[in-house]
């Protein structure tokens, strides 16, 4: 009887070891990734930093439309002209309007700036939340869609403000008495420039984005927002404010695009309107879906993944087959970059409905036999 008595015992204590290791070697990873990104500008060059910049705004914006579309279920095609409104609203309070351009500036303080560039594209998806609270699905993408050719035609024509097709330059930040330019500032004998320097304030953004919309989706609007994606009727049945949430989570997600606006104008140091366009928006989705929808870790994959991927291609367009310069006869890099992660989104459909982050998910789950 004893030998029974430890062999029913033991599973259990394995059970018990597996989920505490498994907790551990998470936190050894975590450490370790983080002290490698901290450590990156001291090592790599100038390219890997601005695509990781790229990277960084990118996932920023994902993370809010996963919040719209992925927790809640609310389809949106204008995203891109939220992240224009913070690009362009960072220009226009931080800017000069005494400047050789004649573009409209009022001269801010760049941090105040900032500020208030993400609080105009929240006011700017409040000012559409109306419309947002009351459709869903097929009609608020196309609702959503007529942001994007109503952005387009501001940001061409509107010259004062935007500098029409030219665009215009972005005013460095200034934030606790460092200049986010390209004037070096030597650490440990490494000299950084404004994409060193931005590196630092773009891992802040993300990780206080991320942190705060996960605590969002673990905490009771999660749960409603969770409740309206998989049946709008039960969650009003149950106490659920629909429209309200629903026009909430939207100037949630337009501050959230407005933030990766406003950094992705300070890696370029120049707006230009084509960039914000449908491109754009499909791009956001593809990060999403690719990611795995709902979730904060799939948006960060996912961004890195689809924002990463045509840089990668254009930096070894020589070294690959069938890829070259464009102009030079073979494909482009960033066209075969929209190829593959187009495959992608198709293999994630059919193949992994959580997206990516679900491979990890389930590579740290324990297995049937272990649990038992």
């Amino acid at each position: 009887m004893s030998e029974a008595v430890t062999r029913t015992e033991q599973p259990a204590r394995r059970s018990v070891r597996r989920p505490a290791f498994l907790a551990r070697r998470r936190t050894y990873v975590w450490a370790a990734g983080a002290v490698l990104l901290l450590a990156l500008p001291f090592y790599v060059d100038r390219f890997w930093l601005q695509a990781g910049l790229f990277a960084m705004a990118a996932a920023i914006g994902a993370t809010g439309l996963n919040l719209l579309t992925g927790a809640t279920g609310q389809l949106s095609m204008g995203h891109a002209f939220f992240l224009a409104v913070g690009a362009y609203g960072y220009c226009v309070f931080a800017g000069d309007g005494d400047g050789a351009d004649g573009l409209t500036g009022l001269g801010l303080p760049t941090w105040l700036a900032a500020v208030l560039a993400v609080l105009v594209a929240g006011v700017a998806g409040g000012v559409f939340s109306p419309i947002a609270g009351r459709l869903r699905g097929a009609y608020l993408g196309i609702a959503t869609l007529a942001l994007i050719f109503i952005g387009q035609h501001v940001l061409f024509n509107a010259r004062d403000l935007t500098g029409g097709f030219n665009g215009r330059d972005v005013p460095p930040l200034h934030l606790f008495g460092l200049t986010f330019d390209d004037r070096e500032l030597v650490v440990a004998a490494v000299p950084f420039g404004s994409a060193e320097k931005l590196w630092y304030l773009g891992l802040v953004l993300l990780l206080a984005g991320g942190l705060f919309a996960r605590g969002v989706l673990r905490g009771r609007p999660g749960r409603a927002m969770n409740a309206i994606r998989d049946h709008r009727v039960a969650a009003g049945v149950i106490g659920v404010p629909v429209a309200r949430y629903r026009a909430a989570v939207f100037v949630l997600s337009s501050m959230y695009a407005g933030l990766a606006g406003v950094l992705l104008a300070l890696v370029f140091q120049r707006t230009v309107p084509e960039y914000f366009g449908m491109t754009l928006s499909l791009d956001y989705l593809a990060m999403i879906v690719i990611g795995g929808l709902g979730s904060v870790s799939g948006a960060v994959i996912g961004a890195a993944f689809v924002s990463l991927l045509p840089q990668i291609l254009t930096r070894y367009s020589d070294l690959l087959p069938l890829v070259s310069a464009p102009g030079t006869g073979g494909i482009a890099p960033g066209e075969a970059a929209r190829y593959l992660y187009g495959a992608a989104v198709v293999a994630v459909v059919l193949f992994l409905p959580g997206g990516l982050v679900g491979i990890t998910a389930r590579h740290g789950r324990p297995t049937p036999q272990e649990d038992t």
